[in-house]
């Protein structure tokens, strides 16, 4: 059976359970390293740091954009050059954390998108993630404007920056990523991607979380943070052949521990 696309709901339900203490138990800190991890990896299975060693983040203000600064880290140590690209700084511990980290290892942050695609080889678009809703507003409009025209191959992580996280690409042309690193599990938005490579990394859900949303997980090869994805995923709300009608009841299920978890803690 094929993995499940999520829609925004469902992937905000999953994170919310990934980080309680009663559910997942993670930190946000863990689920943020292991997600950047396994974005460098991925990029290491099919872009060689010998061709491809030189590579810009654009990393955005949300968790999508720290995915990018950990990721740059690690292919830092995997023997690639990157650099930053990271307008908008969160006033916030992990923000400033990550970027010690970075600067620690004399990882560059640049000024300005074209700064950043001078003498690169690679983009890594970690500008939005699944949370983007609404206008994409200064500094950021110059930025996928930028990616919108480069030659450069395009690695976007988790969904594409400026995407629908459930239409998919809705404006022309869009970034049009040649690697997706899918995280937890492919966004509905997913289903417009074109590229060549779709992985899937984020090696943090239990068999038990599994089972229970019901995700068609693949297994991940041996030690590997990622995995390449060669069927089409299912969406959560599609319309399936079975008796009981599973599809829909875990969709429902989804939506309702997003309105018990996120919506009433956001109000309370």
């Amino acid at each position: 059976m094929s993995i499940k696309y999520l829609t925004q709901r469902a992937a905000q339900a999953i994170d919310v359970e990934l980080m309680s203490p009663t559910g997942g138990g993670f930190s946000f800190e863990q689920l943020v390293e292991l997600a950047g991890f396994s974005v460098a990896q991925a990029i290491t299975k099919e872009f060689s740091k010998d061709k491809y060693g030189r590579v810009v983040v654009f990393s955005g203000p949300g968790n999508n954009g720290l995915d990018g600064m950990v990721a740059a880290r690690h292919l830092h140590h995997f023997g690639y050059q990157p650099k930053v690209y990271y307008p908008k700084r969160p006033d916030k511990p992990a923000c400033k954390n990550i970027m010690r980290q970075c600067t620690e290892l004399d990882i560059p942050f640049v000024d300005t998108p074209e700064d950043g695609l001078y003498e690169s080889d690679l983009v890594v678009d970690a500008i939005f993630g699944f949370s983007f809703k609404g206008e994409v507003r200064q500094p950021f409009d110059t930025a996928i404007k930028a990616l919108e025209k480069t030659r450069l191959p395009i690695v976007s992580v988790d969904i594409p920056s400026a995407w629908d996280v459930e239409k998919g690409n809705l404006s022309t042309p869009g970034i049009q990523p040649t690697m997706l690193v899918s995280l937890t599990a492919p966004k509905e938005g997913a289903k417009d991607f074109q590229g060549p490579f779709h992985y899937l990394g984020g090696r943090f859900i239990s068999k038990k979380m599994e089972k229970k949303w019901e995700l068609n997980l693949p297994p991940f090869p041996g030690t590997d943070q990622c995995v390449k994805l060669n069927e089409s995923p299912i969406s959560t709300g599609a319309k399936v052949d079975h008796p009981e009608k599973k599809q829909g009841d875990v969709a429902k299920k989804m939506d309702q521990h997003f309105m018990d978890n996120v919506v009433s803690q956001a109000f309370a």
